[in-house]
């Protein structure tokens, strides 16, 4: 199994990277987590006719605006888009003119669900969690080859994101302040908390990702949060754009 990241900026595009948006490549299926502009890549890392399953965690533009790109994407058969309850009909506005090409024009099928908080769907399982966010954002907690990883994007520090973090073997978290600074309700990590997240939940292994494009502006900015977030959780490394981890 690999894990690729594909975007790994918040807000917009900088010369560090795209937004936000991570591969999982499994032998039986490829899993994208989050659409931003990174997902441009994918037709670099998707080579055989595998199932594809796109979760989104929430609709804010960073993590939906790669959307756009799918025409581009002829080397598909199949993608099946996961959004949260009660967004269907919004993605499928969004996915559709005057903002994009609608699903129903592109040359493979396209097919939008809903998760829930409890799921189970072959060939893996996951669960979801609500996390603290100004806007209804979910985490996901994947079983996959007897391994479990969590994507913990947009968040703040609490109880539930500790809870759907607990002991995966990989944790998928963010990094969006700089070191010591908070956002209140909109619900993100600063350095110190990513690195608590991670020691809380009692996980083997960390990656930060979602690094805000206004607070780290190049690669020294982003190993000097890793290393702050180290002297909580020494198992704690930085994604990059194009980072692939066998696990």
């Amino acid at each position: 199994m690999k894990i690729t990241f594909l975007g790994t900026n918040g807000w917009f595009d900088t010369s560090t990277g795209n937004t936000i948006c991570t591969l999982i490549e499994t032998r039986e299926f490829y899993l994208i987590l989050d659409a931003g502009l990174g997902i441009q890549h994918l037709d670099k890392y998707v080579k055989d006719d595998k199932p594809v399953y796109l979760f989104l965690s929430h609709l804010h533009f960073d993590h939906i605006y790669g959307l756009h790109i799918l025409p581009m994407f002829k080397f598909l058969k199949k993608l099946e888009i996961y959004t949260q309850p009660g967004t269907k009909e919004v993605l499928e506005k969004i996915i559709s003119h005057p903002f994009m090409m609608p699903i129903e024009e592109m040359k493979y099928s396209v097919e939008i669900k809903e998760y829930s908080e409890e799921n189970n769907l072959r060939p893996f399982q996951f669960k979801t969690g609500r996390l603290l966010h100004i806007d209804a954002c979910f985490g996901f907690r994947f079983i996959i080859e007897d391994k479990t990883i969590v994507h913990c994007l947009d968040t703040g520090l609490d109880e539930k994101a500790v809870a759907i973090s607990k002991n995966a073997d990989i944790l998928i978290t963010e990094c969006s302040m700089p070191s010591g600074k908070s956002v209140g309700k909109w619900g993100h990590l600063n350095p110190q908390d990513a690195g608590n997240l991670a020691l809380q939940a009692q996980v083997k292994k960390a990656y930060l990702t979602h690094f805000s494009c206004t607070h780290f502006l190049n690669d020294q900015d982003r190993i000097a949060a890793r290393d702050t977030a180290r002297k909580i959780f020494p198992e704690i490394y930085n994604a990059a754009d194009g980072l692939t981890v066998e696990i």
